[in-house]
Formats: C-alpha cells, sequence, structure tokens
C-alpha cells in the first residue's frame, strides 16, 4: 500500500514505520527530512509540509499519529496553543485533502489518547463509556476525535486510537521514569492506589496493523493492555524488571508543584480495557504489566 503518515518520527511512528516499511511505500510527513531519513532509514518519501498536495488520491491509507508530547513542558496557555494546535490544524488540513480526493483513502486512523475520560476512580471503563471527566486533556481530545470522525464516508472508513501510556525502553514515559528507579528512588505517587492503563510498544504497533489489515474495523478503540494496574502495582512491577528497591514515594503535592495542571495527568487515572479491539480479534503480546517489564529490560 502506498501509505502517508504524520508523526513517523515519534515514538510510535517511528516503530510503526520500521514494522511496515519493508513491504508499503511510506511517505512520512516530518519537521525535519534530515534528521528524519537519519533516523528511519532511506527508501521512504519525507516531506515537511502538505501544502504541495492538493489531494490524497495517490494514498491507500493515512495514520495521523502528529502531535506535540503532551508531557514536555508545563501547560501554560501557549504551550496549551501549541498542544491544540499539532493536532488539530494537522487533523483539519488532512480532512480538506480528503474531500479534495477523487479516490479518497480507504482509512484513516488517528490518533487521541485516554486523556479523553479525564480522571476516574476505579471504574471499568471501555469504548462505550460515555461520563468523561470534563477537564483539559478531556477537551484537547475531543475536538481532535471530532475532525478525525468527521472524514468518515463510505469510501473512507475512520479509527480512533485513545492510547494509554505506551511502555518502550528507549522514548515515552519509561525514558523519564527510569532514572529515579535505577537509582533505587523510584515509587508509587502518593497511595499509589490510582489506576494506569499502559500499552507493550509492539502491542500498540500491532494493534494499529489490525486496524489496518481489517476493513471493519471503524470507530473508537482503547489502545490499552487489558489489565490495567494500580500505580503501587507498576511501580512494583517496574522496580523488579530494574533489580532495585520500591521503598519511597512521590507527595503529590511536589509533582503539582513541579508540573502544575499538567501533574493531572501522573495523579489521577483511569481503569481502562480495549473491549472493542479484542472483540476484533486481536490478541495481546503482553497483557499483563510484568510480562511488559520482562520483555522491555529481559538483557
Amino acid at each position: 500500500m502506498n501509505l502517508l503518515i504524520t508523526g513517523g518520527s515519534g515514538l510510535i511512528g517511528s516503530k510503526l514505520v520500521k514494522h511496515i516499511k519493508a513491504e508499503n511505500q511510506l511517505t512520512i510527513l516530518t519537521r525535519n527530512p534530515k534528521i528524519s531519513e537519519e533516523k528511519l532509514g532511506s527508501g521512504l518519501t519525507y516531506i515537511s509540509s502538505l501544502e504541495h498536495l492538493s489531494n490524497l488520491n495517490d494514498f491507500d491509507g493515512v495514520i495521523n499519529l502528529a502531535g506535540e508530547p503532551i508531557v514536555n513542558k508545563r501547560w501554560s496557555c501557549e504551550q496549551k496553543t501549541i498542544l491544540e494546535n499539532s493536532r488539530w490544524e494537522m487533523t483539519k488540513k488532512l480532512g480538506s485533502l480528503c474531500v479534495a480526493s477523487q479516490t479518497p483513502p480507504k482509512f484513516f486512523i488517528s490518533g487521541s489518547a485516554i486523556g479523553f475520560y479525564g480522571r476516574q476512580d476505579v471504574q471499568i471503563i471501555d469504548e462505550n463509556f460515555d461520563k468523561p471527566n470534563k477537564e483539559y486533556s478531556h477537551s484537547l481530545c475531543a475536538t481532535w476525535e471530532k475532525l478525525a470522525l468527521d472524514i468518515e464516508t463510505e469510501e473512507t472508513r475512520v479509527c480512533v486510537l485513545r492510547t494509554g501510556i505506551v511502555l518502550a525502553r528507549d522514548g515515552g514515559a519509561l525514558e523519564k521514569m527510569q532514572l529515579p528507579f535505577k537509582l533505587g528512588l523510584g515509587g508509587p505517587i502518593g497511595a499509589g492506589d490510582h489506576y494506569m492503563s499502559w500499552i507493550h510498544i509492539d502491542d500498540m504497533v500491532r494493534g494499529i496493523v489490525h486496524l489496518i489489515d481489517n476493513a471493519g474495523c471503524t470507530g473508537i478503540y482503547n489502545f490499552t493492555a487489558p489489565e490495567p494496574v494500580t500505580n503501587k502495582q507498576f511501580s512494583k512491577a517496574f522496580a523488579s524488571a530494574l533489580h532495585r528497591p520500591c521503598i519511597l514515594f512521590t507527595p503529590k503535592l511536589a509533582l503539582k508543584l513541579a508540573m502544575g495542571e499538567m501533574a493531572d495527568l501522573l495523579i489521577y487515572g483511569q481503569r481502562v480495557i480495549p473491549m472493542r479491539l479484542q472483540e476484533s480479534g486481536f490478541q495481546f503480546k503482553c497483557a499483563k504489566i510484568e510480562d511488559a517489564f520482562t520483555d522491555l529490560y529481559k538483557d
């Protein structure tokens, strides 16, 4: 297939590109084509803008993973605008190009996050859950998802990925967490009783390929492992994989002072399950957190 991928040099995008590039023609939209080519390799088409495209007639599918990392900086008004524009404007532009196409892409897969649900308690949440907490992460994802879902036509099916914490050894959340845990200083946040919904990077990539390959898949999909864990369980499993103790804890107030509103992503959680992904026949490689950490740190 001939595929257009935005965010192809990010954590998920780069793993996906390496997984599918041998069998497909890929066009990667990236802010820095030279750096992306060094990372992803030759034999791909790199573009820095959508401006020279008048339609998407040449593409069989679009995978839209672009977006400023949500935990890179404090959520100032300026940073919120960057977070929004990087997601919303890109999706709007792709939607306009789909409308302008005589032979539009057969599928449009677009990113989102379980932040859509906002902070929740211990209730198990599947894709039918309709009582999100109206906070910033919800509004950011809700608008992003609507822009993607509006692209759907009889010719183009749309799948939206509500992604949990993606576990990868290099990059993402674990890279930021590794140092204190390796030093034996890692531990739960507060009482550690809030839930963390996570997914192994390999299952993330395999899940996207599953949606590509199954034409009956459409709509919202939770991209999380089937067994979410509490922050305390997560911390113990991480420390165990690194052969370190897990006896300290991080006060919630300290995170609030250091990170501001953004700390809510770490202090509160959701207990999310991938009901629709499993119903569509997808089988997880790592369903348990211990299996995920064992696989990531096996050497």
